[in-house]
Parts: structure tokens; sequence; C-alpha cells
């Protein structure tokens, strides 16, 4: 992926405005210590990749599946129209 593809969204700091969100961008900025103590979804990406890569596989099977459903629904509606 291109750095012109790349979702702007992964680069912002995530706030800690939950136990949940407080608990984990803490655990990810003592793994890897950014420079300015930001933490971003890029960031928790790459340590649930490697710490919980069970929960990352099952997101993305879903949303590989939802997309292929959708994709598959809108190609039968064009169908159908023309």
């Amino acid at each position: 992926m291109s750095l012109e593809d790349e979702n702007p969204d992964l680069l912002i700091p995530v706030a800690k405005d939950t136990e949940l969100k407080t608990w984990l961008v803490d655990h990810v900025g003592k793994k890897l210590q950014p420079d300015n103590d930001e933490v971003n979804v890029e960031m928790i990406i790459q340590i649930m990749s490697v710490e919980f890569p069970e929960l990352l596989l099952v997101i993305a099977e879903e949303n590989f599946i939802r997309g292929y459903q959708q994709a598959t629904y809108d190609i039968d509606t064009m169908e159908n129209t023309q």
C-alpha cells in the first residue's frame, strides 16, 4: 500500500476516554515508546497483530466476507436493472 492510499485515520492519536482505551494506549505506549508520547490506531494494530492475532484475523475475515457479499449484491442489482 502506498502512502497515498493509507487511511489518515490510522495516524490520529487515540484519546483515553474509556477504561479500555486508557489501558490499551498505556500498554502500546510502553511497548513502542513513541517520541511524542502519542499512540495512534496504527500502533495499536501493530501491537495487537503480535499479541492478539486471533482477534484481528476474525475482524479481517468478517470484513472480507461482508465486502464480498456486498459486491455480489451490487453485481446482481446492476444486472437486474439493465
